[in-house]
């Protein structure tokens, strides 16, 4: 992947620019978090670098460079048209900002385009963007008809209809099941194939309609809208989201100066189990027990700093309702990272 070009993908915009779009989520409380980290870059005398490595309309981003004036930020999103927008936004902010087209796991190479090899923060928003929501026509939202599509990276071929049009009723059960953590997953999964035999989805409002009729009346009383979990499913299936986060963040802790600090903002258990599981596994001493001292190569790699996760106040909601489900957890780098012989 390369630096993203602005002006190849410079579209007209119909609506409101990106600031006026989008309040990004908990702000000053994961900006806080990210704070440290710079100052450690100042102690060292090295010009501060954060990633925010999940760039969406760039609103987190525009507040660090406002707030820390002598930062450089690498922007990464794999949606190009949110680059575009993000763009537009920080044109203002020159080279302290840098866009980068990929996924989050590809940190080495976002670092590497922007002639660096480590960073003093980071930054992921897990999940869907406000931006992707908001757009009728790419398909994550189950609350209007649109194509079935659920494609972050626009360019990408293989689209939510390929889902659920070509999985056998096995693996689409499964992926239901296991991403959207639904009970009716059977259910759901008949219905689709059922109704596919006969003419193929295209449009969310259809498979709404059928997810609908699979799923109890009762459950989706006291459960929320029914179709909220198959497109959660379908979504994380089309864009590999749970695969690239496993990979991303040990390339995060990886690619952190010491000192530096990493903060995850998670939306549904799935992305939290994550999260926690790789915070855990880089804080935990891997002497054996017993051993009368800590061995240096074997010590804790990072400290945990938030206890459990931290939620937002009832303020950070009202800014943004969708931060109503966000969990957040936080580590700082003091030691190397561990070789792997």
């Amino acid at each position: 992947m390369a630096v993203f070009d602005q002006s190849d993908q410079r579209r007209e915009q119909a609506s409101p620019d990106a600031a006026a779009r989008h309040v990004p989520v908990m702000a000053n409380r994961v900006i806080d978090l990210l704070a440290p980290g710079v100052e450690a870059a100042r102690q060292q005398q090295r010009q501060p670098i954060l990633v925010d490595a999940t760039l969406g309309m760039g609103g987190h981003t525009e507040l660090m460079l406002n707030r820390f004036h002598d930062v450089v930020v690498i922007g990464v999103d794999r949606d190009t048209q949110a680059l575009a927008l993000a763009a537009e936004r920080l044109v203002a902010f020159g080279s302290r900002f840098i866009a980068f087209h990929g996924t989050y796991d590809q940190i080495a190479e976002a670092l590497a385009a922007a002639g660096v090899s480590a960073a003093d923060g980071y930054l992921f928003d897990l999940g869907v963007s406000s931006y992707q929501l908001d757009e009728r026509d790419r398909g994550f939202a189950y609350s209007y008809d649109a194509p079935l599509d659920m494609r972050m990276d626009p360019t990408a071929r293989f689209s939510a209809a390929n889902v659920v049009n070509d999985y056998d009723p096995k693996r689409l059960e499964h992926i239901i099941r296991r991403y959207g953590e639904e009970k009716f997953a059977r259910r759901i999964a008949t219905a689709i194939t059922e109704r596919r035999k006969t003419q193929p989805f295209t449009n969310t409002g259809d498979l709404v309609n059928v997810i609908r009729s699979a799923v109890p009346v009762a459950a989706g009383r006291s459960g929320g809208h029914p179709a909220k979990r198959t497109f959660q499913a379908l979504r994380i299936e089309v864009n590999e989201e749970l695969d690239i986060l496993r990979g991303a963040l040990p390339a995060a802790m990886a690619g952190l100066h010491i000192g530096g600090r990493m903060v995850v903002m998670s939306y549904h258990s799935l992305e939290d189990r994550i999260t926690k599981k790789a915070f855990q596994q880089e804080a935990t001493s891997l002497t054996p027990p017993g051993f009368p001292v800590e061995l240096e190569e074997y010590a804790p790699v990072v400290e945990i700093l938030t206890r459990g996760t931290e939620k937002p106040t009832e303020e950070e909601i009202a800014q943004n309702p969708r931060a109503a489900s966000a969990k957040v957890r936080a580590i700082v780098k003091i030691r190397p990272t561990r070789s792997n012989g």
